[in-house]
């Protein structure tokens, strides 16, 4: 036979045809080699698979007819972004660091992807021959079990426990059936030209499921830019279909051109499902969607509606912002009077332990929790009626408590009812890293949204540890009313740097509206309705505006400094008493006073977060009297004190455990 190509090696290359073990990779796509194989006459460790060293510099692929694959050393590709590291395979999916077939329109593949997909192509079944096939439900050496829903098939997508496929073991988790699919296909719903199988380059959506698959085999036409995935062109399609979630049947419909699904919004082709009492049009998987759904983005039940209800004032999707078409599908809560597009209630509903912070030991007459037992307390807690006046704080959000609420009769500790039953684990639409929050307690943070520092309850990232205090937690879920409102509707937005209209401070975490410019920063935005300061005995109202027209009272009463009548302040109508929200909050208004940090790097003793009201003793780091927060030493004959500034600054470059 003919000599193969080196591939840059000096010495020749000898093939090996005995049966003999070889410990050693090849040198091409790094697997380990078995007879037949080339091995160097010099033996100085250069082998290559026959399949390997035989493979063509240009490989014209009938599945990728627009231009040749070149076989090369991924090295020729790290000069293009993506490839520092090496490449995907387009094909398994894989990364690989050898040589590679590439396609200059960014297709990669391994050697033995591309030989066996072009086998497949060229209908070569007997090339294939060398390839195991495995039985449904048969266990492979790396442990899957049953293969069911552990593994899928790289072509169609679908479980291979339902098929006799190909080996994974080998490397390819192919389906029998798809290795015998046709070349061409033609369709009534695609008259101009036959669709061919092939791989999906430019990773074009289904026009029939509207999915988007990066990977695995589609029937497309290049000169229309139409593709359909194998699974949905070859499925034949039920003309009537009766589904739960609608109370009368679906009849297919074929149509040469697009419309607008009915139940999900977005736009649909040559497929359609409709129901002639109800005079809608849907996408097949449209006539199974869920009537009523819980989405791990809202903590009440959605209500799917073909037609938005009046009462709907808003009609923009609270995740993405973009409105909803009223007269097409969405998902509704009519509590919160808010609506989302569909796929965003339907994507990604990983299962998640909905387990409640509360356990309940006794229950009123009225039907209600009185006596529970919260995982973060160590006590019980009672069900108010309300006995402390206005001097106590929720523990779990640092608001002022008021009805209904939770309390410990022998510690002094409060929670709202409704800080109280938040749920251990929970989803909000607007972390980055749309991982699942866990609820901690215990801990010096700083909110990543409002930046505000507290050692109160807190939800924690799984994946960055990221941390959100609970005002903006509850601040930030629809319906809430623990904020200042505004007459429209405001949504976060991150993408640029905004004027926040309440404070005049720049922000980038913003809350916009979209009917007139209105900009609140985070911290703004979940600003404590209201607040108490010794100015004044009563509970201070925050307002947006002062409508006082008479200059000489825009002035704080605590400070006595002037105030901007436009920005928000905290105001008492009964006393007419007038402050800025900075001097009624002061610096660290959602720390815990008397709350004891057990670690504390600059002294041995426990220390107590303190501040003082009638007497400011020297601080032992700057000597300056510690007027503001400030850590005691727990130990009455200790005298240590300082400021919380002097050793836990504001960016909090460490954790304090509590």
């Amino acid at each position: 036979m003919e000599e193969p190509l080196n591939y840059g090696h000096q010495h020749t290359l000898l093939l090996l045809n005995e049966d003999q073990l070889i410990v050693a990779d090849c040198s091409m796509c790094g697997e380990k080699v078995s007879t037949p194989c080339f091995s160097c006459a010099e033996d100085c460790g250069f082998y290559l698979h026959k399949v390997c060293a035989e493979a063509p510099l240009e490989l014209n692929h009938p599945f990728h007819p627009d231009h040749p694959l070149l076989l090369m050393h991924y090295s020729l590709l790290i000069k293009n972004p993506g490839y520092s590291s090496g490449y995907t395979c387009d094909f398994c999916y894989k990364d690989g660091n050898e040589f590679v077939y590439h396609c200059s329109c960014g297709l990669d593949f391994h050697i033995k992807c591309a030989l066996f997909t072009f086998n497949i192509a060229e209908n070569n079944l007997k090339e294939l021959e060398h390839v195991a096939l495995l039985l449904p439900l048969i266990s492979t050496e790396n442990d899957d079990d049953k293969l069911e829903d552990v593994a899928k098939c790289f072509g169609c997508r679908e479980p291979l426990a339902k098929y006799t496929h190909f080996s994974p073991d080998c490397g390819f988790n192919l389906h029998e059936k798809c290795a015998k699919l046709p070349f061409k296909l033609n369709r009534v719903w695609h008259r101009k030209h036959p669709l061919v199988l092939q791989f999906n380059r430019e990773r074009l959506s289904c026009k029939i499921c509207q999915v988007t698959t990066g990977r695995g085999f589609v029937y497309g036409c290049s000169p229309c830019k139409f593709v359909v995935h194998i699974e949905c062109v070859s499925t034949s399609f039920d003309f009537a279909v009766k589904e739960k979630s609608h109370e009368h049947p679906f009849n297919l419909f074929r149509r040469p051109s697009s419309f607008i699904c009915d139940a999900c919004g977005t736009e649909g082709i040559y497929v359609a499902y409709i129901c002639c009492t109800c005079n809608i049009m849907v996408h097949k998987k449209c006539t199974s969607l869920p009537r009523i759904i819980k989405s791990k983005w809202h903590d009440h039940r959605l209500f799917h509606k073909y037609l938005l209800p009046d009462e709907f004032g808003s009609s923009d999707c609270i995740i993405c912002h973009d409105e909803v078409d009223p007269e097409h599908g969405s998902y509704c809560c009519s509590h919160c009077n808010i609506t989302f597009h569909v796929h965003f209630t339907l994507e990604n509903e990983d299962e998640m332990p909905n387990e409640s912070s509360i356990s309940v030991i006794e229950w009123n007459d009225a039907g209600e929790a009185e006596k529970v037992k919260h995982f973060k307390h160590m006590h019980n807690l009672m069900l108010g009626p309300f006995v402390g006046g206005y001097e106590n704080s929720c523990d779990g959000c640092m608001l002022p408590i008021s009805d209904p609420f939770y309390y410990c009769s022998e510690c002094g500790f409060f929670l709202h009812k409704a800080c109280a039953e938040l749920l251990k684990m929970k989803n909000v639409w607007y972390h980055l890293c749309q991982e699942p929050l866990t609820l901690i307690s215990d801990k010096v943070f700083k909110c990543g949204l409002c930046s505000e520092v507290s050692n109160a309850f807190a939800y924690e990232c799984c994946r960055c540890e990221n941390k959100i205090c609970l005002r903006c937690v509850v601040a930030l879920t629809p319906g809430a009313q623990t904020c200042l409102k505004h007459e429209h509707p405001l949504f976060l937005y991150r993408d640029q740097e905004r004027k926040c209209n309440a404070c005049g401070k720049a922000t980038w975490n913003a809350f916009c509206c979209k009917d007139c410019n209105f900009v609140l920063h985070a911290g703004c935005f979940s600003l404590p309705i209201t607040a108490r300061h010794k100015c004044d005995e009563h509970l201070l109202l925050l307002i947006d505006h002062d409508d006082n027209n008479y200059s000489k009272s825009h002035h704080c009463d605590i400070c006595e400094e002037s105030r901007d009548p436009n920005r928000r302040f905290y105001h008492c109508a009964t006393c007419d008493t007038s402050a800025h929200v900075s001097c009624v909050l002061g610096n660290y208004p959602f720390l815990k006073l008397g709350s004891i940090i057990y670690e504390e790097t600059c002294h041995p003793h426990p220390l107590t977060i303190v501040k003082k009201k009638y007497y400011y003793p020297d601080c032992d780091e700057c000597s300056n009297p510690c007027e503001d927060v400030a850590l005691e030493c727990s130990k009455s004959e200790c005298k240590y004190i300082v400021h919380w500034d002097c050793v836990a600054p504001d960016s909090l470059w460490f954790e304090w455990s509590m």
